[in-house]
C-alpha cells in the first residue's frame, strides 16, 4: 500500500509539473510563478495572461483529459480482455477514427471544422462493429472473439484511409498531423463537443472497476460472486470506445499511450488491481501527454510537431527500462 501511495505522488506531481511547463513554455516564454498567478485570478493583463488563457489553458486541459482518457481505457481493456497488448486499437476504434478524419480533409476540406465529429462518429461505429460480431453467433463475448473482430476492423479502416490518401495523393500532407497526433490551440470548441462523450465513458468505467477485479480471478470465479464476465467485457469495451473515439477527435491517432502507461503503472505498482491502475494510469497518460506536447511546441518553435513521435521517445525508455527490472 505504501509503495502504491508513493507511486500515485509522483505521478500526481509529475501531472502538476507538466502542466506549468505547458503553459510557461512556447514561442513566448512565461515565468512559472506568473503561471500561477493567472491561474489563482491574480494576473495583471497583458499579451502574457491572453496567451495563458486563450491559448494554452485550453489545449492543456485538452492534453490533461486526452492523456487520461486513453491511459484509462487501456487500462480497462487490459484487464477485461486479460490481454497485455489490448489498447484502443483492439476494438477497432484508432482505425475508424482514422477513416473518419481523412474521410473529411480529402472530400470536404471546406468543412474542415467537422473533422472532430467525423473521427468520432467513425470510431464509434467501428466500435459499434465490433461489438456485433463479437457479441453474436458461437461464444460470444469471448476474449478471442472481440480480439479478431478487433483487428478486421482495423484492417479494414486502416485500407480505407490508405485507400483514401492514394487516390487524393495532393490531400495527403494535410492529413499527417492527425495521423501522427497532435493537439491545437483552437481554444475550447473541441471540448464543447467531446465533453458528453468522455463524461460517459469515464462514469461507466467507475462502474467497473470493482467488477474488473473479480474478473482477474477468472470468469468461473467471478461468476459465482455475482458478476456477468460477459458483460463486464462489453461494458468495458464501450467505455474504452467513448473515451478513445473522443481522445482521437481532439488529438488524432495517439495509440502508444493506451498499450504503455497502464503496463508502466502496474510495473511500478506491483499490482494489477484495477483500483489502483485506473486512477495511476489516468495520472500518468495525463502527464506523459502534457509533458510530449510541451516538447512538440518548443522543439522547433514556432514550428509545432505533432505530439505522437515525442510521446514514444518520452515513453518508450520508461517503459523499456521497467520491463527490464521486471524480467
Amino acid at each position: 500500500m505504501a509503495r502504491r501511495v508513493v507511486v500515485l505522488a509522483v505521478l500526481l506531481a509529475a501531472l502538476i509539473a507538466a502542466a506549468i511547463a505547458e503553459l510557461a513554455l512556447g514561442a513566448i516564454k512565461v515565468p512559472p510563478g506568473e503561471v500561477i498567478d493567472i491561474l489563482l485570478g491574480n494576473g495583471h493583463g497583458g499579451p502574457n495572461q491572453q496567451i495563458i488563457e486563450a491559448l494554452r489553458l485550453p489545449r492543456t486541459i485538452e492534453a490533461l483529459v486526452v492523456g487520461a482518457a486513453l491511459g484509462v481505457a487501456g487500462a480497462i481493456l487490459q484487464g477485461a480482455l486479460a490481454n497485455p497488448l489490448a489498447s484502443p486499437d483492439v476494438i477497432g476504434v484508432t482505425g475508424g477514427a482514422g477513416f473518419g478524419a481523412i474521410l473529411i480533409i480529402v472530400l470536404f476540406p471546406e468543412k474542415i471544422a467537422l473533422l472532430p465529429i467525423g473521427a468520432l462518429l467513425f470510431g464509434l461505429l467501428a466500435a459499434a462493429l465490433v461489438f456485433v460480431f463479437a457479441w453474436t453467433g458461437r461464444n460470444r463475448g469471448s476474449v478471442a472473439k472481440v480480439v479478431l473482430a478487433g483487428i478486421a476492423m482495423l484492417s479494414l479502416f486502416t485500407a480505407g484511409t490508405t485507400g483514401l490518401l492514394a487516390a487524393y495523393p495532393d490531400k495527403a500532407p494535410s492529413a499527417i498531423f492527425f495521423l501522427a497526433g497532435g493537439l491545437s490551440s483552437s481554444g475550447w470548441e473541441n471540448l464543447h463537443t467531446t465533453w458528453p462523450y468522455f463524461a460517459a465513458g469515464g462514469l461507466i468505467v467507475l462502474f467497473l472497476i470493482r467488477p474488473l477485479d473479480r474478473l482477474a480471478l477468472g470468469d468461473d470465479v467471478a461468476a459465482s460472486l455475482g458478476s456477468r464476465p460477459q458483460f463486464i467485457r462489453l461494458c468495458a469495451a464501450v467505455a474504452a470506445a467513448l473515451l478513445a473515439a473522443a481522445s482521437a477527435a481532439i488529438a488524432g491517432l495517439l495509440g502508444f499511450l493506451g498499450l504503455v502507461v497502464p503496463h508502466v503503472v502496474r510495473m511500478a505498482g506491483r499490482t494489477s488491481s484495477q483500483t489502483f491502475v485506473v486512477p495511476a494510469s489516468a495520472l500518468g497518460g495525463a502527464a506523459l501527454l502534457a509533458a510530449g506536447d510541451t516538447l512538440a511546441r518548443t522543439v522547433r518553435a514556432p514550428i509545432e510537431l505533432p505530439v505522437g513521435p515525442f510521446m514514444v521517445i518520452l515513453g518508450v525508455p520508461v517503459f523499456l527500462y521497467l520491463l527490464r527490472k521486471a524480467i
